[in-house]
């Protein structure tokens, strides 16, 4: 059927159908992790096993990052579902934003992707770390603790009862939610991917790559590129390592760290549950610390 279309339409179609299937079983898995929070982790049990300490919540929050094989797609929703369980921000955000670069998943994939070399798994691992930290610290003492869209959730009045329900009800309301939670999602999804497909088709890449003969242009150029193509981090390497020899390292160091925290249907699906001031805090302390450690890696 996508044979028949003009050549435009069916490589639209391929992008969009490619981007879809890729981030599908992480946003699925997301929410079926969202449900089980919603429905298993109590507002008490959070502040019986967080440390007291502000800077160690955000350690716990960067380093949870690590055993959640999630690419952004699908640590979303689970973000959100912990905030509302009286998660502290400055725990949340760094989970956010460190979950997709350091979990073993993503490392594999990038240090092979570099022709099983350590340098670009390494610096994206310190990368992703050092980011989740500042912005954590930024939340924990500086900046606005309320960042959640007052929604008024159906289910905001069973969530009292949920301790007397049998096992078997307690899985019934956990698939639930992640059934909500999927079809909530699932739509910033779809439209996201249109939009980042779009983008590759019809926006000429020669806007781009024309501006490459210096690292800091060279670091916007694959900050954007990083926000248009929307790749899951599970891939993104692999991308990156094919235009390490046209941008240099600094440049793929800023691709490696920007994508994964900031892209089209990221930022949608976050708009979804994050008020927009504090959308606009992230993307632009997101964005210089990225360039900052990108510049940093220039110097190296």
């Amino acid at each position: 059927m996508i044979s028949h279309l003009p050549d435009s339409l069916s490589q639209l179609a391929a992008i969009f159908l490619s981007i879809i299937i890729e981030a599908l079983p992480f946003v699925l898995f997301g929410c079926l992790i969202s449900g089980i929070i919603e429905t298993y982790l109590s507002p008490e049990l959070v502040n019986k096993f967080l440390p007291k300490n502000r800077f160690w919540r955000i350690i716990v929050g960067i380093v949870a990052g690590f055993f959640f094989p999630s690419c952004e797609c699908g640590i979303v929703p689970i973000v959100n579902r912990f905030l509302e369980k009286k998660v502290p921000t400055y725990t949340g955000i760094p989970f956010l934003i460190a979950a997709p670069m350091i979990n073993p998943v993503v490392l594999l994939a990038t240090f092979i992707a570099f022709g099983n070399s350590f340098k670009f798994a390494l610096l994206r691992l310190g990368g992703a770390m050092v980011m989740a930290l500042v912005v954590g610290l930024l939340l924990a003492y500086r900046l606005d603790d309320l960042i959640l869209l007052d929604r008024v959730r159906i289910d905001d009045e069973h969530d009292h009862p949920v301790a007397t329900l049998s096992h078997g009800q307690k899985v019934w309301s956990a698939l639930s939610h992640a059934v909500d939670e999927f079809f909530d999602t699932g739509r910033y999804l779809i439209f996201g991917s249109l939009v980042a497909s779009s983008i590759q088709v019809f926006v000429p890449t020669k806007l781009l790559t024309t501006v490459t003969h210096t690292p800091f242009l060279g670091i916007i150029v694959m900050m954007v590129f990083a926000f248009l193509l929307s790749l899951c981090s599970e891939a993104d390497a692999f991308i990156g390592a094919s235009l390490l020899s046209l941008f240099g390292p600094a440049p793929i160091i800023a691709f490696l760290l920007y994508g994964p925290v900031i892209d089209m249907k990221n930022l949608l699906m976050m708009s979804a549950y994050f008020k927009p001031k504090f959308i606009v805090q992230y993307v632009g302390i997101i964005s210089v610390l990225v360039l900052t450690i990108s510049l940093g890696v220039s110097l190296l």
